[in-house]
């Protein structure tokens, strides 16, 4: 019986997997070579299976990774969040009520509250966070995954798929379900709270955002959209670092790339710009910490918001409402608040200053443990998000004139920034640079070897 459906659906439904074979099974696949972007070390990629992972030797960063029908898997699971974030925005969210008097509010009404509470920044914070920057990811990423099967690559695909790895950070549709938990549990014992379709939607929509950025294969990705991978540089080294080879690993696609004599240049392969090192890595890294530690002040010393009841009206710090919900017997959300607003802030900034203090120092000196707690600093850093979206998700639920009703406070700008602030400084600093002294002494050694342009050793 003739398939009812015809044309490029049928393509999409009909496309062999052996359409996109991985790179390894590729007949032309020759041995890879890449740099690792921890610590900058020059390996070859080992052939990878599904579920497999490459890992540096050194300082064990995710080299690549291997997910079983990375392209059918991807573009299933970004449509799927698609549609669950189209339900998100289109049904109730929660509705809350107290003494006879209720609101109920749509998820984004979130963002919308804060700014007709003239808290533009704040609002636009949420908006692009939440909302804005995942849906821009997920369209990148059905474009791109829709342009591996068909026979010709559409339009401006290349410039989408390095799109995608600059986005990723800033997404934190999960730390907004945490947000939403936190605050039903600070008013579950003050007011009668119900779920809406969308509430149950936007996990839907968080969770599968999740598993679409780790089902995204890179590496089958760029190997895939340029039918091949270009050859490498002639005479590389493995076993000793990109930069003193006059070379760069790409961030975006992996690939190595010949600089210029003053350190810079571009990926032959998705046109990214090479560094040998981040320029003013360092002082850029400090500028922004500096600039959060001082922001960090009155994000503690003013309200984050103003809760009112009955007709009085109480500020609250974040230190206060730490202090109240303890008293008040609710431990769990005390401790959230207090990890996401006090330790990670404060342990972040105090773990950056280290690093930018230590790095031109004594590099090389422990350099995997200072690499680790880099890569703690860059996970940890979007979860102090959770404070201001728990006074954004409250501001824009509880809203019962004098009866009940909550505010933002000057300090949830100033928190805001500093999350941001952090998380910019982060991206900044360079962690190659914690290597550099172990780098230079062990190019010296014997273990290097050298493959031609075509990634064959001698």
């Amino acid at each position: 019986m003739p398939s009812p459906i015809h044309g490029p659906l049928v393509r999409l439904r009909n496309t062999p997997i052996s359409e996109h074979p991985a790179p390894e099974h590729h007949p032309t696949s020759r041995r890879r070579l890449r740099a690792c972007h921890e610590c900058d070390w020059v390996m070859a990629l080992p052939p990878l299976q599904p579920g497999q992972q490459a890992c540096c030797i050194r300082c064990g960063g995710v080299l690549a990774k291997r997910n079983s029908l990375p392209v059918q898997r991807c573009l299933a699971l970004a449509v799927s969040a698609s549609i669950a974030l189209i339900a998100a925005i289109s049904f109730p969210f929660i509705r809350f009520s107290v003494r006879g008097i209720g609101n109920q509010i749509e998820v984004t009404q979130t963002a919308t509250e804060m700014l007709a509470q003239h808290q533009p920044i704040v609002a636009l914070m949420v908006l692009m966070a939440v909302f804005v920057l995942p849906a821009l990811y997920l369209m990148a990423a059905i474009w791109v995954q829709i342009s591996l099967l068909l026979p010709h690559r559409l339009p401006w695909s290349r410039t989408i798929a390095r799109m995608l790895g600059h986005i990723t950070p800033w997404m934190m549709a999960d730390v907004f379900i945490v947000g939403t938990m936190v605050s039903l549990i600070k008013i579950a014992g003050l007011a009668e709270v119900s779920l809406g379709v969308s509430f149950w939607a936007f996990i839907a929509y968080a969770l599968l955002l999740l598993a679409t950025t780790l089902s995204l294969d890179s590496d089958w990705l760029w190997f895939s959209l340029s039918g091949g991978e270009p050859s490498a540089p002639e005479g590389i080294h493995t076993g000793a670092t990109a930069a003193s080879q006059n070379l760069a690993g790409c961030h975006t696609c992996g690939l190595i790339g010949r600089l210029d004599e003053h350190g810079h240049g571009s990926c032959e392969r998705c046109g990214e710009k090479l560094h040998a090192r981040k320029p003013r890595s360092l002082q850029y890294s400090w500028a922004l910490l500096l600039t959060a530690a001082v922001l960090y002040i009155p994000a503690n010393l003013y309200p984050i918001m103003y809760t009112t009841s009955l007709g009085s009206s109480d500020p609250n710090t974040i230190i206060g409402g730490v202090i109240y919900l303890a008293s008040h017997g609710s431990w769990p959300v005390a401790i959230v608040i207090f990890v996401a607003s006090v330790l990670v802030p404060i342990g972040k900034m105090l773990a950056l200053a280290w690093l930018c203090l230590v790095a031109p120092r004594a590099p090389g000196m422990r350099s995997s443990t200072r690499t680790r707690l880099y890569r703690l600093t860059e996970f940890i850093g979007r979860w102090s998000m959770v404070d201001v979206f728990v006074v954004a998700i409250l501001t824009a639920l509880i809203r019962a004139g004098a009866l009940m009703s909550v505010s933002p406070g000057p300090a949830a700008l100033a928190f805001a920034c500093v999350v941001i602030l952090t998380m910019v400084a982060a991206m900044c600093f360079d962690p190659r640079l914690l290597w550099d002294e172990v780098s230079s002494a062990k190019i010296k050694g014997s273990d290097a070897s050298i493959y031609d342009n075509q990634g064959r050793t001698p």
